[in-house]
């Protein structure tokens, strides 16, 4: 067998074997919680949101909405992933969060941000492992 189990835990796993292989690791700064925490944002945001897309002017609206739970993670999310998708795209990203979710303006690609979705959006950017392992070594944090 390689997966070591679902993603979220296999993500977890991953992390932590670099961290026990490293001779370095400051134990001191590890924050697995904090990571634990942020996949379990992930996994509410890919499955207990929905985004309503509209486009205006020139601009694609999402409308992003959930559970109580989701919301939540949208709010921590979502302005945090804006300022990625708009350096690997070139885009330009606009968040709004309300108190039953955000909304989220991208001008750009027309065509493109409207094939993807919000939820296709949120995955842009060879971030996301960078970003994992620095919110379990504490030297990134989402607010």
């Amino acid at each position: 067998p390689i997966e070591i189990g679902q993603s979220a835990f296999a993500a977890l796993a991953e992390i932590v074997d670099i961290l026990l292989q490293n001779s370095h690791t400051d134990w001191s700064t590890v924050n697995i919680p904090a990571l634990q925490r942020h996949l379990v944002d992930m996994e509410l945001l890919a499955t207990q949101s929905v985004a309503q897309q509209t486009e205006i002017k020139g601009v694609v609206q999402f409308d992003v909405t959930g559970s109580p739970d989701a919301i939540e993670a949208l709010h921590r999310m979502v302005p945090a992933h804006a300022p990625f998708l708009d350096a690997q795209t070139g885009w330009t990203t606009e968040v709004e969060r309300y108190e039953a979710g955000v909304l989220v303006r991208v001008k750009g690609e027309q065509q493109m941000i409207k094939a993807l979705g919000f939820h296709g959006l949120m995955t842009i950017g060879a971030h996301h492992q960078e970003h994992h392992f620095g919110i379990a070594t504490g030297t990134m944090t989402h607010h």
